[in-house]
C-alpha cells in the first residue's frame, strides 16, 4: 500500500489514545483519521456521510464505557465492510479472545505490547495477515491442538461407533454385532458405513488398522 494506512482509534482512557496518537505521528506510513472515547461515538462518526472519512483499519478497546467492544464489533463490521479491526486491550481473557475472533477480529493485541509491535500488528492486518500478541497466539494455538486432539481422539467416533469398531476388529460378523449391542442389523451395517466415511477407508480391516494409528482404541486393545 502506498498511501498512508488510515486509522480510526475507539479507546476511552485519554492518555493511552494520546499514546497511541502520538506513535502513529512518527510512522510516515500510518495516519490517525479519527478517535474516540466510546464505540457509539466511533459509530456516530462513520454513518455522518458528510464528514465519513473511512479507515483502512479500527483500534478497538473492548473495555469501554456504554457498549462495550464486543457489543460493537459486529456493527462496525456492518457499518465500515472493508475495514479491518485489531482489538487493543488489557483484557487476556480466553473468553474474550475467542469471541473477538469468532466476531471478526483480524487481530488481538494486548496494551503490554510496544508501540512497535503494535504499527507492526497494523500493517500485517491491513496486508491480509493477522496479529496476535504472544501469550494470545500461544492460547489459540494449544486451543487448536486441543481441538485437534478431540477430534482424533473423542469427536471423531462416536461411542457406538467404536464400540462396533471394535466388535469388527475381534472379526464379528453385523449379526454378531447386533446381538451382543442389542440393535439392528440395519442399525450396525449404518455404524459401519459411517466409521469407513469419517475414517476415510474402504473396508474393516483398513478401519481398525487406521483407528490404531489414531489413537482411538486404548493401547491394550
Amino acid at each position: 500500500m502506498n498511501r498512508k494506512i488510515k486509522i480510526m482509534l475507539v479507546e476511552d482512557n485519554p492518555e493511552y489514545r494520546r499514546v497511541i496518537e502520538i506513535a502513529l505521528k512518527r510512522d510516515d506510513g500510518l495516519e490517525l483519521v479519527n478517535q474516540s472515547g466510546t464505540a457509539e461515538r466511533a459509530l456516530r462518526s462513520l454513518q455522518d456521510m458528510s464528514t465519513r472519512n473511512v479507515p483502512d483499519l479500527i483500534l478497538l478497546d473492548l473495555n469501554l464505557p456504554g457498549m462495550s467492544g464486543l457489543e460493537a464489533l459486529p456493527h462496525f463490521a456492518k457499518a465500515v465492510p472493508d475495514s479491518s479491526i485489531i482489538v487493543l486491550t488489557q483484557s487476556d481473557n480466553e473468553a474474550d479472545v475467542l469471541k473477538a475472533i469468532s466476531l471478526g477480529a483480524k487481530g488481538y493485541l494486548l496494551k503490554s505490547a510496544t508501540v512497535q509491535q503494535i504499527k507492526d500488528g497494523i500493517k500485517t492486518v491491513v496486508e491480509g495477515g493477522s496479529s496476535l500478541s504472544p501469550a494470545v497466539a500461544c492460547f489459540i494455538l494449544n486451543k487448536l491442538k486441543t481441538k485437534l486432539s478431540q477430534n482424533q481422539k473423542g469427536d471423531l467416533l462416536s461411542e457406538r461407533e467404536l464400540e462396533t469398531l471394535k466388535l469388527l476388529g475381534d472379526g464379528l460378523q453385523k449379526k454378531e454385532i447386533a446381538d451382543q449391542l442389542g440393535i439392528s442389523t440395519f442399525t450396525v451395517a449404518t455404524h459401519i458405513r459411517h466409521i469407513y466415511e469419517k475414517l476415510e477407508v474402504p473396508n474393516a480391516p483398513a478401519a481398525v488398522n487406521r483407528a490404531h494409528r489414531l489413537g482411538l482404541f486404548p493401547k491394550d486393545d
